[in-house]
């Protein structure tokens, strides 16, 4: 008797499987597309791995044995359980339930994340979000272990070895409260703009120069920025209550009431922004689902921002 399961082909399985529901051999050769004599010649390995006849010539065809009697349910189970690995999962965002980690700068929070939760709640409510900080030294290894799922970057960030798809490029405005003195006229000067007060949101933290500064020096001008944050959450408050002026992604400044938007008196370059992921999750259904909402919600809403010329750079310090 051979009871090593490495031994035993999960093809004898499927031949038991047919000749237990046709109890011939004929009709169970029909039915795998195999001739009859490989099918005889399958019962008699099957006979030796189970150390049992397993069928009988009967009246009608062949008759099980109790032992094939008792394997009948066993192996239906375990071959329909084998077809299902092989089956891809099948994916009810309206009623599937997992966590999904999101790591994002504060801009992408406001710009990708708002809007895609939104969506994410209508059509899946079942499904939580983490958003984390975006590590960009540790991602590769957050992603590999599991312990990020998606992540918003600019493409220049995206390590190598990581999956993307690109969602759109971000240009850069000017923002100021709507009854500032220089609010009026439908753009703003570079004389004014460099004799402004200016605030500025670095990221990092501390940082008093941005791209905004690059493209004036390379006209021989400079800015006088007199306000560094490292949030963009806190600036419109901010600008609604001062004369400071702000060079911001075009994508938060929608829709920001008592506050106006010109455009830059310079070519200021802007950035691109990519969704990027472990090639752990590149097949599985529910990633796969979330990854196109969140892209076809980007795609709506950058329907709504007015066209601005990109000019692209590494990211969104201005």
């Amino acid at each position: 008797m051979n009871t090593d399961i490495r031994h035993l082909d999960l093809n004898l399985l499927k031949a038991l499987d047919a000749l237990l529901d046709e109890r011939s051999v004929t009709r169970a050769a029909q039915r795998l597309a195999l001739t009859q004599p490989a099918v005889s010649g399958m019962l008699n390995r099957l006979r030796e791995s189970f150390d049992d006849p397993l069928f009988v010539r009967g009246q009608r065809g062949i008759t099980p044995t109790l032992r094939a009697e008792q394997l009948a349910i066993p192996v239906k189970r375990l071959l329909a359980d084998i077809e299902g690995l092989l089956k891809p999962s099948e994916f009810d965002p309206s009623t599937a339930q997992l966590t999904v980690t999101l790591a994002s700068t504060d801009y992408a929070l406001q710009a990708v994340v708002a809007p895609f939760l939104a969506a994410l709640r209508l059509r899946a409510p079942n499904v939580r979000v983490c958003v984390l900080p975006v590590d960009e030294q540790a991602l590769p290894a957050q992603m590999e272990r599991g312990d990020v799922d998606l992540a918003l970057l600019t493409p220049q960030t995206v390590a190598a070895g990581l999956q993307s798809a690109f969602l759109f490029d971000e240009a850069y405005v000017c923002l100021l409260r709507a009854d500032h003195a220089d609010a009026s006229g439908q753009a703003i000067s570079l004389e004014r703009f460099c004799a402004l007060d200016h605030a500025l949101v670095s990221p990092s933290g501390g940082a008093f120069r941005g791209v905004t500064d690059d493209a004036l020096a390379r006209i021989g001008r400079t800015r006088r920025v007199t306000l560094s944050l490292s949030s963009f959450l806190v600036l419109p408050q901010i600008l609604m209550t001062s004369d400071l002026i702000a060079v911001v992604p075009s994508r938060l400044a929608q829709q920001r009431d008592g506050l106006r938007v010109l455009q830059p008196p310079i070519e200021i370059p802007g950035f691109s922004k990519t969704l990027a992921w472990h090639e752990r999750t590149e097949r599985d259904p529910a990633h796969r689902w979330i990854r196109a909402l969140l892209i076809e919600t980007v795609a709506a809403a950058h329907k709504l921002c007015e066209p601005l010329t990109p000019f692209k750079a590494a990211g969104p310090t201005a």
